[in-house]
């Protein structure tokens, strides 16, 4: 047989459609229920349903008001703050393509993106990083925009451009994901396929409002179901989650490995009594971590493995655990295979993990290398970069990466960008960079240079965090006589930790 899961799809997307008026397709019928809390120490600031839609869709009118059309990209550079998702589903209500970005960009960052995908306008707080524009809106501005008549939903295509998300590339250029509106019909599968989401559900996201993880785990998914979403407040203490799972009463909590293993370094935990189980994204669970968590806390975790490209398709949840290491299975619609060069290998045999290039989840196109997504489909297939095996049972097992992408705290960051950044810094002339083990399951950025002699390292991170975000930025420098190449001179950056020793516990 063949690694291929093959499941009957969800219903077609309906038409017309709107993304946001899907995520907020309750809001009438639930006006008084709380749509999010964001969480304080013996206290909440709540937004209901209703006061969440009357701020959407003032600012909408606010948008059109600043003369931005349909169509018109924005690009968003804003903080932790509950203005970003409000911004970013009032763009979409009225047809603008909203651009978050990490607020961590630097300067030069913001200016690539810029000049790749000329956006009509920058949605502003001033005390986030960007290259100069003329047309800004500022964080005050937005929030005298939620006063305003509420505008109408603009239905459409569902096929038409919705949003865009930045991803890494391999070149090392970052590339411009276009997702249709289509895309958040498509992430009903997680709701059964990852989450075992409820209407009574309060979902805590440990996450920033700024990150896709929550954008969507967090925020988009609660509110198009119903449900409540849990944020602690901007700059929370990690440490104080617990206490916050508690005393607001969440019965999922969502958050990437490394949150998880922050929490466990504590030597006692509240007892979670309304927690039903924990969600685990952006970087790989150890099935160590897994156990540790269950035995703390009675709560299983279940992990789900997806991209930018098309968020998450493959898990494990509730009712379809994941046996042993394997991630889990394709959600229930997907349409996923194990791919070698001549289209789907037999199952148990390593290959590419690809998903089906009609999947409602699956990008459009990148904005800015269109070329290179057209070479990512293989026949019916889009190649993900990621490798597994597909057992009997449709149950996938993570292999590593077809490339030298690197993954530490959750994102995925091209060795390439490093690089070409550490290789313009004087007395540098040969750098690579790689992701290192410093401890079990936590792994971090590390730089390996040439150079006439050692460099100091103060400068070397002074450096880097006036062009990278910081978590492009590596954490350590190795000095090396000569970085390993093959054959043919071609740096081997798979050889690079070796060469790192970690620091003893």
């Amino acid at each position: 047989m063949l690694s291929i899961f093959d499941q009957a799809p969800p219903p077609p997307c309906p038409t017309p459609f709107n993304m946001a008026a899907h995520v907020l397709r309750h809001a009438r019928a639930k006006a008084d229920k709380t749509a999010l809390s964001v969480l304080e120490d013996g206290g909440a600031t709540d937004w209901s349903y209703g006061d969440l839609q009357a701020a959407i869709l003032g600012t909408a009118t606010g948008m059109l008001q600043a003369g931005l059309q349909p169509g018109d990209l924005v690009l968003m550079r804003l903080g932790n703050s509950v203005e970003f998702p409000i911004a970013y589903l009032a763009a979409i209500a009225v047809g603008i393509v909203p651009v978050p970005t990490s607020s961590q960009l630097t300067e030069p960052e913001t200016a690539q993106i810029i000049a790749d995908l000329s956006p009509s306008a920058i949605l502003r707080d001033p005390d986030i990083s960007c290259a100069p524009h003329p047309n800004q809106i500022l964080l005050d501005d937005l929030a005298r925009m939620r006063d305003l008549p509420p505008a109408e939903f603009a239905m459409g295509d569902p096929n038409r451009l919705g949003y865009v998300v930045y991803t890494s590339g391999t070149s090392g250029k970052p590339r411009a994901v276009a997702h249709a509106h289509r895309a958040i019909w498509a992430r009903q599968m997680m709701v059964d396929g990852w989450y075992g989401l409820q209407p009574s559900d309060r979902l805590c996201h440990a996450g920033a409002f700024n990150w896709t993880y929550t954008l969507g785990t967090g925020l988009m998914d609660p509110w198009t179901i119903g449900a409540t979403a849990l944020i602690p407040r901007p700059g929370k203490d990690l440490g104080m989650l617990p206490s916050l799972l508690k005393e607001h009463r969440a019965t999922i909590f969502a958050a990437a490995p490394g949150v998880f293993r922050k929490i466990l370094q504590q030597p006692s935990l509240p007892d979670l009594t309304d927690l039903r189980h924990g969600l685990c994204a952006g970087e790989k669970l150890s099935h160590e971590l897994h156990d540790q968590w269950k035995r703390r806390t009675g709560t299983g975790l279940y992990e789900a493995f997806g991209m930018s490209e098309c968020s998450t398709f493959i898990s494990s949840s509730p009712s379809h655990p994941a046996r042993g290491e394997a991630l889990g299975q394709p959600q229930r619609g997907r349409r996923v295979a194990i791919v070698g060069p001549d289209g789907p290998v037999p199952q148990g045999q390593d290959g590419t993990i690809a998903i089906h290039r009609d999947d409602p989840g699956l990008m459009l196109t990148y904005l800015n290398a269109p070329d290179e997504a057209a070479a990512r489909m293989q026949g019916e297939w889009f190649l993900t970069g990621d490798r597994g095996a597909m057992a009997v049972d449709g149950q996938i097992t993570y292999l590593g990466r077809d490339d030298d992408m690197m993954n530490a705290g959750g994102y995925r960051v091209s060795p390439v960008e490093v690089e070409s950044v550490l290789a313009r810094y004087p007395g540098i002339t040969q750098v690579g960079a790689a992701a290192v083990q410093i401890k079990q399951d936590t792994f971090i950025i590390a730089a390996f240079y040439t150079g006439p002699e050692k460099l100091d390292e103060t400068a070397l991170r002074t450096y880097v965090s006036t062009s990278l975000a910081r978590y492009k930025q590596p954490r350590v420098f190795v000095h090396l006589p000569e970085l390993p190449t093959g054959g043919n001179g071609k740096l081997l950056r798979r050889a690079l930790p070796a060469y790192f020793k970690a620091p003893s516990e």
